[in-house]
């Protein structure tokens, strides 16, 4: 007797950001770029979810965090 296969729920899409531009350099001073990138938490996406490659995601967490320091982005999105 054969199995019948049970169907999985279709899995639900997440957020995709468009990658970054050869045009658009990863630096802590371009703060409108570094903001797609950050979570309305703070936290930064991970580089599945930001269609970024592997070198490219070093260099904007280091951005990320070189801005954070400097007091370019904040640590916290908090909404008191």
């Amino acid at each position: 007797m054969k199995r019948e296969r049970e169907l999985r729920p279709a899995r639900a899409s997440r957020r995709r950001f468009p990658p970054v531009k050869s045009a658009e350099q990863i630096d802590y001073k371009n703060t409108d770029l570094l903001r797609r990138f950050v979570s309305e938490q703070g936290k930064l996406f991970p580089r599945r979810m930001n269609r970024l490659t592997s070198k490219q995601q070093r260099a904007m967490t280091c951005a990320i965090k070189r801005g954070r320091l400097l007091g370019l982005l904040p640590f916290l999105n908090r909404k008191d």
